[in-house]
């Protein structure tokens, strides 16, 4: 149940060109406690209850628990999220054995379009597409729960 992953900020749209996959994502937070957050998500028609835990110091690894749910609870769970609920594109790129993941924001993240991977373990070695800009991996600002409560387009 340990997440591995490194963040970063995507520098062109060359992306949606190889993306197999893109899925629009609606989440909010019932906590976005520094030591645990717990997000709900609808992910197309699908529902999710996640928890996670407080990152390593460098910000990539953490616990992080993950369970589906009726796309209806989930629903009706985010009406009772802290306010600041995140919408975005999540677009799944397969690269070599890694899949990427580029999440393009609206609302008040619009603007923001930041790329995740997740690792077998931190030391990993991975194709960096031409795409890929600046590593921002454990820079709180850049976690979604961090956006919900300060969105990019107020930095």
């Amino acid at each position: 149940m340990e997440e591995i992953e490194r963040k970063f900020l995507v520098i062109s749209e060359a992306y949606k060109d190889v993306a197999s996959s893109k899925t629009r994502i609606v989440q909010g937070f019932l906590s976005t406690d520094a030591e645990r957050t717990v997000r709900i998500r609808l992910k197309g028609e699908q529902g999710f209850i996640t928890v996670k835990g407080k990152s390593n110091s460098e910000g990539t690894s953490r616990f992080e628990w993950e369970k589906e749910i009726p796309a209806n609870e989930a629903e009706a769970l985010l009406k009772l999220c802290l306010p600041g609920v995140i919408d975005k594109f999540r677009y799944e790129i397969p690269i070599e054995d890694v899949v990427f993941e580029v999440d393009e924001f609206f609302g008040d993240n619009e603007g923001l379009t930041v790329a995740e991977v997740e690792l077998a373990h931190a030391s990993q070695e991975f194709p960096k597409p031409d795409w890929l800009g600046a590593e921002v991996t454990g820079n709180v600002k850049y976690y979604n729960s961090r956006l919900s409560s300060h969105p990019y387009k107020k930095w």
